[in-house]
């Protein structure tokens, strides 16, 4: 178990193996981690924290080639990814993540290399996006919008997109698909609650050629 930051911890997880590591994990902070994985056949790695730490850890995952690793999440409330996969949270998410099955689902990841797994948004300078996007061949907005948002799915094609407008213009009219463009000459992405450190001209959010494995 890998306790990210000054979070509770639910009192079923009190004798699992627990390692602490920041809100958001860095690279080096899963040296230990795997080291435990690796000792087991069947190995299952339960994250205590936000959705930047489930994000952190399944990037290291899929960067490391260990996505045949079971992966529980435990937030403390509700979240953007608990929204996307149906997760419960606090004493339920613990219990799920003793006893419950894990089954392969789609990664959705960016061009970066980073695992999204809640919401991914964008937005331009003073909340106007300019440009242009596509989700597979159709295209979700030319011209100038609030910003768009990004979900993981849990079914195929694996990723949603919308105008992120506000719900009084009638809710979000979702696309689904495989994979997801960008372009603008300056959009602000945040991942999971974690903002880009700098603008991008393009983006790409597309699904992964290997599957995880999420407790449930």
């Amino acid at each position: 178990m890998l306790r990210c930051g000054d979070v509770p911890l639910p009192l079923a997880l009190t004798s699992v193996t627990a390692l602490s590591a920041p809100a958001i994990p860095e690279k080096d902070d899963f040296e230990d981690v795997f080291a435990h994985t690796e000792s087991v056949d069947d190995p299952r790695l339960i994250i205590v924290g936000d959705d930047a730490a489930f994000a952190a850890t399944l990037t290291r995952l899929m960067r490391t080639d260990r996505l045949a690793t079971e992966v529980a999440f435990v937030p403390e409330s509700r979240t953007p990814a608990t929204e996307a996969y149906g997760l419960r949270t606090g004493s339920k998410a613990a219990s799920i993540a003793l006893q419950g099955e894990a089954k392969s689902i789609p990664l959705i990841r960016d061009d970066a290399g980073v695992a999204l797994v809640g919401r991914a948004l964008v937005r331009g300078e003073e909340n106007s996006l300019v440009g242009e996007a596509y989700v597979d061949d159709t295209r979700l907005f030319s011209g100038t919008v609030p910003g768009i948002r990004i979900e993981p799915t849990p079914q195929m094609p694996g990723l949603r997109a919308a105008v992120d407008r506000a719900r009084w213009f009638g809710g979000y009219k979702w696309l689904t698909g495989r994979a997801v463009q960008l372009g603008s000459p300056s959009a602000f992405l945040t991942r999971d609650g974690v903002p880009n450190p700098r603008a991008l001209k393009r983006s790409t959010f597309y699904r992964h050629e290997t599957k995880w494995k999420l407790v449930r």
